[in-house]
């Protein structure tokens, strides 16, 4: 029963975490999209008060006519909409989510004892000292150098290196899955941190100073601009590393860690390119596809990389045809011990011959092709291992 009501605790709480993050990323993608299209006011008035580009646009059958005014309007409106709830709702359901999964179960998720024989409270705890840990240094930076000439090419190598440094170290202590999750989680922290500490409170800082007459510092709308644009480029990022639960191949083998940095970087360049795309549109330049380009073509070096080295097709013409018995023998010494009679997971038993062959295309498509199972290969099953049973059930299940 408890196993149950986790299960319905990870659908609710997955299906909430991925409507707030539409909502957190659809409203960032277009913020960014609104400030690098922005062209001046073509009001005088409007320049006079203060405003510093607009945007026309058609949407749903109505215009739409967006202002900005790069530190404050001249006097309050009524009623004004912030944008908060979205960062806030995404990141309290993904730790929600994360607290079902993996801390509930770290012994299973955050646990590798070829990699460290620790105990399951610890490995959670080092997990959420990761996401501390990040959100730290990474704050350290962006103080520490933010407002420095060539400031934001600075922050930006650094927290590059602290990324790469924290991927090679995530998959030292864990098990790749917990291990890529962790570095999407913990840059995912940062950009809600972002909005929490800095971006937000700044912007009531700007509204009291209003309120009470006082000039208004600018450093705050400066502020808030570095956080949102650092939070853009995490984005693709983050959801790449999330997304790698699903693909065991992504993360087993030797240098994982580079695999995940690689998918990283090459979301970073194609978001870039869609950032620099609004600018150049505004300015009448070509389209910078290159950085998309870039991006790509590192994805398809990564993929060819972690290749599979196919069977010489003459040991493959010679194999003998596999038999329902040496899949059974595979299986009882791999997988029974998590879906037998007693023990379920998932609703799924493969402990007689018939139940492996009613659950046959779900345990090729997570042994054999997603390499997702068993979880973080626990019971070592080899690669051979894996290739008799695709073969056994490409042969129609024997």
């Amino acid at each position: 029963m408890e196993a149950y009501l986790l299960d319905w605790a990870n659908l609710l709480l997955r299906w909430a975490h991925v409507i707030t993050a539409i909502a957190w990323v659809g409203s960032s993608f277009y913020f960014v999209f609104l400030d690098n299209s922005l062209v001046p006011a073509a009001r005088a008035e409007d320049r006079a008060e203060g405003v510093t580009g607009e945007l026309w646009a058609v949407h749903g059958g109505g215009f739409y006519h967006p202002q900005k005014y790069m530190v404050a309007p001249p006097r309050l409106p009524e009623r004004l909409h912030w944008f908060y709830w979205e960062s806030y709702s995404t990141w309290l359901t993904g730790f929600g989510l994360f607290t079902v999964l993996y801390l509930f179960n770290a012994g299973s998720f955050l646990v590798d004892k070829s990699l460290r024989d620790w105990s399951p409270v610890t490995a959670g705890a080092v997990a959420v000292g990761f996401l501390v840990a990040f959100w730290a240094v990474y704050d350290a930076i962006c103080r520490g150098f933010g407002r420095r000439a060539n400031g934001d090419a600075i922050v930006g190598a650094l927290v590059a290196l602290v990324v790469a440094f924290s991927a090679w170290l995530a998959t030292q202590w864990f098990p790749g899955r917990a291990a890529f999750l962790l570095v999407g989680a913990m840059m995912a922290t940062a950009m809600s941190a972002n909005v929490f500490v800095w971006i937000i409170p700044g912007q009531r800082t700007v509204i009291a100073q209003m309120k009470a007459g006082q000039p208004v510092d600018p450093v705050y709308g400066q502020r808030a601009k570095q956080r949102s644009v650092h939070n853009t480029y995490f984005t693709l990022p983050v959801l790449i590393a999330m997304l790698s639960n699903h693909y065991g191949w992504l993360h087993q083998g030797a240098h994982a860690w580079l695999v995940l940095v690689g998918l990283m970087v090459a979301g970073a360049l194609i978001r870039h390119s869609f950032v620099a795309r609004h600018k150049a549109r505004e300015a009448g330049l070509p389209a910078p596809w290159g950085w998309a380009v870039g991006g790509c073509v590192l994805l398809i070096a990564l993929a060819v990389w972690r290749m599979p080295a196919a069977p010489a097709a003459a040991a493959t013409a010679s194999a003998a045809p596999v038999t329902g018995a040496q899949v059974q023998a595979i299986v009882a010494q791999r997988c029974v011990m998590c879906h037998n009679a007693e023990l379920q997971q998932k609703g799924v038993a493969l402990h007689t011959p018939e139940l492996l062959r009613q659950h046959g295309a779900a345990v090729v498509r997570q042994a054999v092709l997603q390499k997702t199972m068993p979880l973080n290969n626990a019971t070592q099953i080899t690669e051979a291992e894996r290739a008799v049973i695709g073969r056994w059930f490409n042969a129609g299940m024997p």
